[in-house]
């Protein structure tokens, strides 16, 4: 079978997919008055709020007119609403605060080069908050209490040692964290704000990642840990502060707990997560739990809670049935109504979007990788997950590495399996969420083992009669962009081409780079990567990096890079294209000047997008919306290789 599979299933335009939403991010007062979201004014994602009994007389309580607001949160005392932003994607985020009845608004952290962290928050402090700026030195986040209705900033601690703490519900603190020699954590106690010379609780480096200290209860007599010490994955765990008992609340055998559910107002534990291949909610209060059972029968597919009132009657709740668009609703508890706040996107209503199978995949070496597969339209008429021929495919990896693939709706997926492509999602060693033992098996493995697992996905693929052996591309941001470049670098006959996008090239540089609020938890990346500071650890790097392979690539590659980029420099592009400038082999180099880590403008999203499909369609032959005029919103400079992608010249003016 080829792509034409495809050909009779409408084409979903990108801006579907990758413009603004129609709303986003509902939340609802925590005095149940108001109703808040994100949604576009003039073009630009902004906050915007309504009462909650009259909904339509919405209106628009900022006015940002270059970078989109991507999250926002009420104040406790429900006098104002919050959100951060940074600069052209730099990753230095300030707080700024709306006053609901004023509409004024205020910069809370007016500092430079400056990134806000929220140490702690309070259930019964309704106008005043924690939080850690590093102003002072940009290593370390000093904690300040803030008064969310004045401003007032008053200095708790001057940090000159400690990656970050922990604070009750009086907004005192209480634990310290710092990064021990071994790349684990110490966890200090803090008392009348001088923390204790010694730790209370210690891990090594094969638990940093899968344990850590989830919060007080309230009153602060229970602190709740997630710890895979002495097991694989993370259970939740209860611990008397009086007495350091410690009572195991939850555990699952495949995966770590995930998130939970509090009560309002004690802080308790009342339902948990566990996200294997999919999420699954367990419930400890029965009132809570009829709430999640009653929401479970009412939806197909996923669904959660977004937002809930102080009295905890009215939630907001959304629900993804992966073949339409994801829905949020007002839940009244009491009156078991659900009543339609918004639809995200209501333009891909009728589209024909694809169900994500999740799938096990074994390594070579008998490791289980949750993955997940969309196959494109039209190709697996009789839905068991299989297209009834091979079809070209496109392994899209996750970054971090130290992150993981879920189940949901996914822009992604949708619309590379929309032009005709069978997608495929790898959650390879190294990636969270599965235990200790998961994460641990990537250290020290980049470009090995955890590559290791992307060939043996792909080779899954076409052995279950997915993906077309000759066609099979690889794509990816952040770390995804890095196992692109490794991929097309050190099994160059594997992959037909690559998408990196804001992937590291070098290793040694990029660790070189990060960003100084980092180098508290350096460590870690030694431990996990490699330490440059020794011989066998910058061999391990230099072997690791594809830079040094550069003149392996024979196959077509797209890169992209926000020139802000704090975490992966743009140097990391530049090096790679210039390597292959040198060696004569051709790369396509798009580069955004007003981004970061990623692409934030729907705009410049869309410009990648459409890069990025026509790059795909004339490598594996899928379909591929035309560029048109998509580039000339954006802010996308292609300082390379622009006659290596159907019309990319023409869009350019060139």
């Amino acid at each position: 079978m080829t792509p034409q599979t495809t050909e009779f299933a409408p084409l979903i335009p990108r801006d579907h997919l990758f413009g603004n939403p129609t709303r986003a991010q509902g939340k609802i007062s925590p005095d149940g008055k108001w109703l808040s979201w994100l949604a576009p004014l003039d073009g630009v994602l902004n906050i915007w709020l309504a009462l909650a009994d009259d909904p339509e007389a919405a209106k628009a309580i900022t006015s940002a007119t270059d970078r989109p607001i991507r999250e926002h949160f009420w104040a406790p005392d429900a006098k104002s609403v919050g959100y951060i932003q940074d600069k052209g994607g730099d990753e230095n985020f300030l707080l700024y605060r709306i006053d609901v009845a004023s509409g004024e608004e205020t910069c809370l952290t007016p500092f430079e080069n400056t990134r806000v962290q929220v140490v702690g928050a309070s259930e019964t402090i309704k106008d005043e908050i924690l939080v850690g700026l590093n102003n002072r030195d940009p290593q370390w986040h000093d904690v300040h209490r803030l008064n969310l209705n004045t401003g007032a900033l008053e200095l708790v601690y001057e940090n000159n040692a400690y990656a970050g703490f922990l604070a009750d519900d009086s907004l005192t603190l209480r634990m310290a964290m710092a990064q021990n020699e071994a790349g684990g954590t110490d966890y200090f106690r803090v008392s009348a704000n001088v923390v204790e010379d010694e730790p209370f609780e210690t891990t090594a480096m094969e638990y940093s990642l899968t344990t850590a200290p989830a919060g007080y209860t309230v009153d602060g007599s229970v602190l709740y840990w997630l710890d895979s010490r002495g097991r694989n994955t993370a259970a939740l765990y209860a611990q008397d502060t009086a007495s350091g008992e410690r009572t195991l609340i939850a555990e699952n055998d495949k995966a770590d707990i995930g998130s939970t559910i509090r009560h309002q107002q004690t802080g308790e534990v009342q339902a948990y997560s566990v996200n294997y291949l999919k999420t699954e909610w367990t419930t400890i209060d029965p009132d809570i739990g009829a709430s999640l059972d009653w929401l479970r029968d009412q939806f197909e597919g996923e669904y959660g809670v977004m937002s809930r009132t102080d009295d905890d009657r009215t939630w907001i709740v959304f629900n993804d049935p992966m073949t339409g668009p994801i829905a949020t609703y007002i839940y009244d508890r009491d009156a078991s109504t659900l009543t339609p706040f918004y639809v995200t996107r209501p333009e891909l209503e009728g589209a024909p979007l694809q169900p994500m199978h999740p799938v096990e995949i074994a390594s070579r070496d008998g490791l289980t990788l949750p993955s997940y597969l969309t196959l494109p339209p039209g190709s697996d008429t009789n839905g068991d997950g299989r297209p009834e021929s091979p079809v070209p495919m496109v392994l899209l990896v996750h970054g971090g590495p130290w992150a993981r693939d879920g189940y949901g709706f996914n822009s992604n997926h949708q619309l590379l399996a929309n032009r005709g492509y069978a997608v495929l999602s790898v959650n390879f060693r190294g990636s969270t969420g599965f235990g200790k033992n998961f994460i641990n098996a990537g250290n020290k493995q980049w470009g090995l083992a955890m590559h290791d697992d992307l060939i043996d996905a792909v080779e899954w693929a076409i052995a279950e009669g997915i993906a077309q052996k000759d066609k099979v591309a690889i794509m990816g941001g952040s770390y995804g962009g890095y196992a692109t470049l490794a991929g097309l670098t050190f099994t160059p006959d594997v992959f037909a081409c690559g998408v990196d996008i804001v992937g590291p090239s070098n290793l040694e540089t990029l660790l070189s780079t990060i960003p100084p609020y980092w180098a508290p938890m350096v460590k870690i990346f030694h431990e996990r990567m490699g330490n440059p500071g020794t011989e066998e650890g910058l061999a391990m790097l230099k072997a690791a990096s594809p830079l040094y392979k550069a003149d392996k690539i024979t196959r077509p590659l797209l890169i992209a890079q926000g020139a802000n980029d704090p975490r992966v420099k743009q140097s990391e592009s530049d090096q790679i294209v210039g390597a292959m400038k040198e060696a004569g082999i051709p790369v396509t180099y798009v580069l955004y000047p007003d981004e970061g880590h990623g692409f934030a403008k729907p705009a410049n999203n869309m410009a990648f997008y459409g890069i990025a499909e026509n790059f795909l369609a004339e490598c594996i032959g899928g379909r591929a919306e035309p560029l048109g005029e998509v580039l000339e919103p954006s802010s996308a400079e292609v300082p390379e290789g622009a006659p290596h992608v159907k019309g990319l010249e023409a869009a350019l003016g060139g």
